[in-house]
């Protein structure tokens, strides 16, 4: 009986491993990939407004993040590290905007709470940002993974981060947009 729980064992282990391996594999976007434009409803500090990427991009470079499901704890954390970055990327001229197929009245609540009213979030309820991003989750295609790019002005991606913790997408992004800064004039 041993004999067959070990392999069964073994077996069930990497197939989680595959699993988890398959829900933090990398996005097909890729630093070079030009940023599919989109607009959506949008919430910042508890008003809503229609959120366009190339009006924000005619500012400076954006921070775009996908999540999961606001009010979830690793997008909570999430949600925070950015609210406490937001004054970090501005002094390199970037925006940060939030996307999760959430509705605009959920996300209203969670662009004051959780957001702390430092950036907008935008809803995707229908996922047509997150699937010409490529940032679904592999088993539900429709709901977000946690994906972070940085978008130039020029509307190319110049850094791409996939995980499902939450942890180094700020750190990762804002030194993106650090480097960026370092090799272009800002306005």
């Amino acid at each position: 009986m041993k004999r067959k729980l070990i392999p069964m064992t073994l077996t069930a282990v990497l197939s989680v491993g595959f699993a988890m391996h398959s829900l933090t594999a990398s996005a097909t976007l890729k630093p070079g990939d030009a940023a599919p434009p989109f607009t959506a409803d949008a919430s910042l500090g508890g008003k809503t407004y229609t959120y366009s990427l190339a009006d924000a991009l005619k500012k400076g470079p954006v921070v775009l993040y996908f999540y999961p499901a606001a009010f979830t704890k690793g997008c909570t954390i999430e949600a925070h590290e950015f609210a406490e970055a937001v004054d970090e990327y501005k002094k390199y001229g970037a925006t940060v905007i939030g996307v999760s197929h959430d509705n605009i009245d959920t996300l209203t609540k969670f662009s004051v709470s959780e957001c702390r009213s430092k950036f907008p979030v935008a809803a995707d309820a229908d996922s047509k940002v997150i699937g010409a991003y490529d940032a679904g989750l592999p088993m539900h295609s429709s709901m977000a993974n946690r994906v972070s790019y940085v978008i130039a002005p020029d509307g190319k991606i110049i850094y791409e981060y996939t995980s499902l913790s939450p942890e180094k997408h700020v750190e990762n992004t804002l030194k993106a947009v650090k480097d960026w800064a370092a090799t272009h004039k800002q306005p």
